[in-house]
């Protein structure tokens, strides 16, 4: 071997920039229609997306305000998709250097009392090329409209299933839901998992919305509730190469020192994933 031939190659190959082993993907409800410190507060979220880094992000609840300052604050370095333009909306954002995005539509939910609907994307990871399949919502609040919230869970979860196999499919974001309901409509379909019950299920990561550890909103009285409303699913592609989720925290958990809040009354979720 020609040893300068073999020093060449070498100092060729340790210029290639190494392709990322994991993928980060955040789902958060940022409470624009708090309009109490709206701007330390999304500030809040800035600071959090900007220290964790995800390569995805799934928004709920964002007015145009806020969207604006965050667009304005990302657009270099994300594709900023936003679900809507008045009162408040679901939005995306996508990393330029690490996922590809292709395309992205809305699918209305027409029996929603609420305005809701399906954000989709179509992207794909650029280190890998896997195909992704990327879908937010804010599905119908409140205890009395549980019917049409099923009815919007199941429409997702279908849309999951019909998708083409060559898709990793990943459905998230503040979908209001309680246990009772998923079991309800006959559980989780097959193929279709829960990011936080396959990542192990933390405690400490249960509950999204807890006035027990958030004092957002206000609750006078002992009995201080917390759900699990936000949620995350995935249904894996058939692809040899793919996502294998491996860890689930919450983010947003700090108080901020401009106003003693949190950013949200809601916790994000993160998941991480390894490239396998």
């Amino acid at each position: 071997m020609n040893p300068s031939t073999s020093t060449e190659s070498s100092t060729a190959s340790s210029s290639v920039p190494e392709q990322p082993k994991r993928l980060k993907l955040i789902s958060w409800n940022i409470d624009g229609l708090d309009t109490n410190n709206i701007k330390n507060r999304t500030k809040g979220v800035q600071r959090v997306i900007a220290n964790e880094k995800p390569d995805i992000v799934f928004f709920q609840e964002v007015i145009p305000k806020s969207f604006a300052y965050l667009e304005g604050v990302f657009d270099e370095t994300y594709e900023c998709i936003a679900g809507g333009d008045t009162g408040y909306f679901t939005a995306a954002l996508v990393k330029k250097a690490t996922v590809k995005l292709h395309d992205f539509y809305l699918e209305p939910f027409y029996s929603s009392k609420m305005g809701r609907n399906l954000l989709i994307l179509q992207a794909e990871v650029t280190s890998s090329g896997i195909p992704l399949l990327l879908m937010t919502s804010h599905l119908e609040s409140t205890k009395e409209h549980a019917s049409e919230r099923k009815n919007q869970l199941k429409k997702a979860f279908e849309e999951m299933k019909v998708a083409d196999s060559k898709y990793t499919v990943i459905f998230g974001g503040d979908m209001n839901t309680r246990d009772s309901e998923i079991v309800e409509i006959g559980g989780l379909p097959e193929g279709i998992s829960d990011l936080y019950e396959v990542t192990g299920s933390r405690p400490e990561c249960k509950y999204t919305w807890d006035t027990n550890r958030n004092d957002n909103c206000i609750f006078p009285g002992k009995f201080k509730p917390r759900c699990r409303f936000d949620r995350l699913y995935m249904r894996p592609c058939k692809s040899p190469v793919r996502l294998k989720p491996v860890y689930f925290e919450l983010v947003g958990i700090e108080r901020l020192p401009t106003c003693q809040r949190f950013p949200s009354d809601h916790w994000g979720m993160a998941v991480n994933f390894d490239i396998v």
